[in-house]
Protein backbone atom coordinates (compact mmCIF):
# COMPACT_ATOMS: atom_id res chain seq x y z
CA UNK A 1 0.00 0.00 0.00
CA UNK A 2 1.34 3.43 -0.96
CA UNK A 3 1.47 5.98 1.80
CA UNK A 4 -0.41 9.24 1.20
CA UNK A 5 1.85 12.25 1.79
CA UNK A 6 -0.58 14.88 0.46
CA UNK A 7 -1.19 16.35 3.94
CA UNK A 8 2.46 16.20 4.99
CA UNK A 9 4.37 19.48 4.92
CA UNK A 10 7.56 19.87 2.93
CA UNK A 11 9.57 20.27 6.14
CA UNK A 12 8.11 17.09 7.65
CA UNK A 13 8.79 15.12 4.47
CA UNK A 14 12.34 16.42 4.35
CA UNK A 15 12.90 15.58 8.01
CA UNK A 16 11.53 12.05 7.63
CA UNK A 17 13.55 11.37 4.47
CA UNK A 18 16.77 12.79 5.94
CA UNK A 19 16.32 10.82 9.17
CA UNK A 20 15.74 7.61 7.22
CA UNK A 21 18.72 8.24 4.93
CA UNK A 22 20.95 8.95 7.95
CA UNK A 23 19.78 5.74 9.63
CA UNK A 24 20.47 3.80 6.42
CA UNK A 25 23.86 5.55 5.94
CA UNK A 26 22.67 6.41 2.45
CA UNK A 27 25.14 9.01 1.21
CA UNK A 28 23.90 8.46 -2.33
CA UNK A 29 20.56 10.01 -1.36
CA UNK A 30 22.24 13.22 -0.18
CA UNK A 31 24.61 13.30 -3.13
CA UNK A 32 21.69 12.88 -5.54
CA UNK A 33 19.82 15.77 -3.91
CA UNK A 34 22.86 18.03 -4.06
CA UNK A 35 23.35 17.27 -7.76
CA UNK A 36 19.92 18.76 -8.46
CA UNK A 37 20.40 22.09 -6.71
CA UNK A 38 20.82 25.33 -8.64
CA UNK A 39 24.24 25.74 -7.03
CA UNK A 40 25.40 22.40 -8.49
CA UNK A 41 24.12 23.39 -11.91
CA UNK A 42 25.96 26.68 -11.70
CA UNK A 43 29.17 24.90 -10.65
CA UNK A 44 28.87 22.52 -13.59
CA UNK A 45 28.36 25.47 -15.95
CA UNK A 46 31.57 26.98 -14.61
CA UNK A 47 33.53 23.77 -15.08
CA UNK A 48 33.15 22.57 -11.50
CA UNK A 49 32.26 19.07 -10.43
CA UNK A 50 30.29 17.48 -7.62
CA UNK A 51 33.07 14.90 -7.62
CA UNK A 52 35.22 17.48 -5.90
CA UNK A 53 33.14 17.33 -2.72
CA UNK A 54 35.20 16.70 0.35
CA UNK A 55 34.60 16.68 4.07
CA UNK A 56 32.97 14.34 6.50
CA UNK A 57 29.69 12.54 6.22
CA UNK A 58 28.32 14.69 9.04
CA UNK A 59 29.27 17.84 7.09
CA UNK A 60 27.48 16.52 3.99
CA UNK A 61 24.31 15.80 5.95
CA UNK A 62 24.39 19.14 7.76
CA UNK A 63 24.97 21.00 4.50
CA UNK A 64 22.02 19.15 2.97
CA UNK A 65 19.77 20.08 5.86
CA UNK A 66 20.73 23.72 5.42
CA UNK A 67 20.40 23.77 1.62
CA UNK A 68 17.01 22.07 1.50
CA UNK A 69 15.05 24.27 3.90
CA UNK A 70 11.64 25.23 2.50
CA UNK A 71 12.66 28.87 2.07
CA UNK A 72 15.77 27.97 0.10
CA UNK A 73 14.53 25.64 -2.62
CA UNK A 74 11.74 27.88 -3.97
CA UNK A 75 10.55 26.68 -7.37
CA UNK A 76 12.42 23.38 -6.99
CA UNK A 77 10.38 22.37 -3.95
CA UNK A 78 7.98 20.13 -5.95
CA UNK A 79 10.95 18.20 -7.36
CA UNK A 80 12.48 17.64 -3.93
CA UNK A 81 9.08 16.87 -2.38
CA UNK A 82 8.57 14.13 -4.99
CA UNK A 83 12.06 12.75 -4.27
CA UNK A 84 11.40 12.67 -0.51
CA UNK A 85 8.06 10.90 -1.07
CA UNK A 86 9.68 8.38 -3.41
CA UNK A 87 12.49 7.68 -0.94
CA UNK A 88 10.13 7.24 2.01
CA UNK A 89 7.82 4.98 0.03
CA UNK A 90 10.69 2.81 -1.15
CA UNK A 91 12.66 2.46 2.08
CA UNK A 92 10.49 3.20 5.12
CA UNK A 93 8.97 -0.29 5.11
CA UNK A 94 12.33 -2.07 5.13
Amino acid sequence: MTKDFSNTSYEDLKSQAFTLAEKRHDLGFFYDLLRHTPAAAAAADEGGSMGDLSGSIVELIEASKELFGSGKVAEMQPLFRARFEEYLTKYSEQ
